[in-house]
């Protein structure tokens, strides 16, 4: 957990601790019980049904990476009559292997699980991350099988063609970014210069630097429309540096095995075996987590991560910071993975709600009235909510946006499937 100070003021930037419900919040009595999963490509996963009896109607929660299962959305889900289902992806907290066509697998079970327990309306609810994942898979199963994703970005048959995709009758978006890897592209830092060194430099493009428009938080940067242009390209540079560095370690391997299939030898076996894994430095670098006047709202200074970019940039912390090259083309490349908004939001017709948090450092107003804009639904409904990318009070003595966000998600879904 991070402390921010602005103004005299310190406020709260928590990681997925603050996804949590307070369990006062529960009803009295409700029910949980887990189900084992089986996916379709081998893999086993977890579900767990939060029931207060003889519901119908389920809201489906998951995120690719985490295990959300105490989310504070559940409490208003069973207050509005449904049950909550709330899944684990195959690999807790692990963004290294993290390839979006095979977590479609693990929503897939999910959703045929539900079916088969005699739910007849299923509302997907992403939150984050767990939004571009279920756009994506909300896009594939739309498809007709032959139409869907035959292979990852880095090659990997991805046994959709084959894939019972059962669909959902309706999609709820709770701050929901553009896709893992236009998150990070937008938050890379692009005046790295050497891949192999966290250090190396272009202090032209560096966002910290003070002749750039840098200032220490509180305080707000100014950054210049010449510079942010500058380094909105360098961003897409950086990753296409990076997109080629694994499709080079892809075909490295690649080769490998087809010279090994026809004159074994010890060294292109070795070769042909070895899971590559890189660093990716330096992604905790969006401008506008600095300077408030580029696409302004109720946020503080800093990021997601907190308000020093010495830590949260040049530390351990952040996302994608150790990847293989086919989960870096999968999830984190905002040029190359199909897990987005961008790719997948036309496939939403069914009802929507969107729910924007004011204060996001994570999620932005420009962001999101894309996504919005994008989705194809004719019954589509955004709300706004003051709270940090969790929904937490931005001041002192304000009300929870969780609260908030929780009527909103629960009078829409009285409102919408009622009917």
């Amino acid at each position: 957990m991070k402390l921010q100070n602005r103004g005299g003021k310190v406020a709260v930037t928590a990681g997925l601790r603050g996804a949590s419900w307070d369990a006062a919040r529960m009803p009295s009595s409700y029910a949980t019980k887990p189900y084992p999963l089986t996916t379709a490509d081998g893999q086993a996963t977890l579900g767990v049904l939060f029931s207060r009896g003889a519901e119908r109607k389920v809201v489906f929660i998951m995120h690719p990476r985490e295990f959300v299962l105490t989310h504070y959305l559940v409490p208003e889900v069973l207050d509005a009559g449904w049950a909550c289902w709330v899944q684990a992806p195959r690999s807790i907290g692990n963004d290294l292997r993290l390839e979006h066509e095979f977590a479609l697998h693990d929503v897939a079970a999910g959703m045929r699980q539900l079916r088969a327990l005699g739910f007849e309306t299923i509302v997907l609810l992403g939150n984050s991350g767990g939004a571009g994942l279920f756009a994506f898979y909300n896009q594939q199963s739309m498809l007709p099988p032959d139409q869907r994703i035959a292979h990852t970005p880095g090659g990997r048959p991805t046994q959709l063609l084959t894939a019972d995709l059962p669909g959902a009758d309706g999609v709820a978006l709770v701050s929901p970014h553009p896709g893992q890897g236009i998150l990070l592209m937008n938050g890379l830092d692009p005046s790295v210069t050497d891949e192999s060194d966290p250090f190396a430099c272009d202090a032209a493009l560096d966002p910290f630097n003070g002749a750039n428009g840098f200032r220490l938080p509180p305080e707000s940067s100014t950054y210049l429309p010449d510079f942010h242009a500058r380094y909105r390209q360098a961003q897409r540079e950086r990753v296409a540096r990076l997109d080629e560095l694994a499709r080079e370690a892809i075909n490295r391997r690649q080769d490998a095995k087809a010279r090994n299939k026809y004159s074994p030898g010890r060294d292109d076996k070795l070769l042909a075996s070895h899971g590559p894994i890189f660093q990716v430095w330096r992604t905790d670098a969006d401008l506008r987590c600095w300077d408030l006047s580029l696409d302004p709202s109720d946020r503080l200074v800093g990021s997601l991560w907190g308000a020093d970019p010495a830590i949260s940039n040049y530390g351990s912390v952040g996302f994608g910071r150790l990847v293989t090259p086919e989960s870096w083309l999968s999830t984190w490349s905002g040029l190359s993975s199909n897990a987005t908004f961008e790719k997948c939001a036309d496939a939403i017709e069914q009802p929507t709600l969107l729910i924007e948090y004011t204060g996001d450092n994570c999620v932005f107003p420009a962001d999101v009235a894309e996504i919005f804009n994008s989705i194809r639904s004719s019954e589509k409904t955004h709300v706004r909510v003051r709270g940090n990318h969790h929904g937490q009070p931005l001041d002192d003595g304000e009300p929870s946006g969780q609260l908030i966000a929780g009527q909103h998600l629960s009078d829409w879904l009285r409102a919408t499937f009622n009917k």
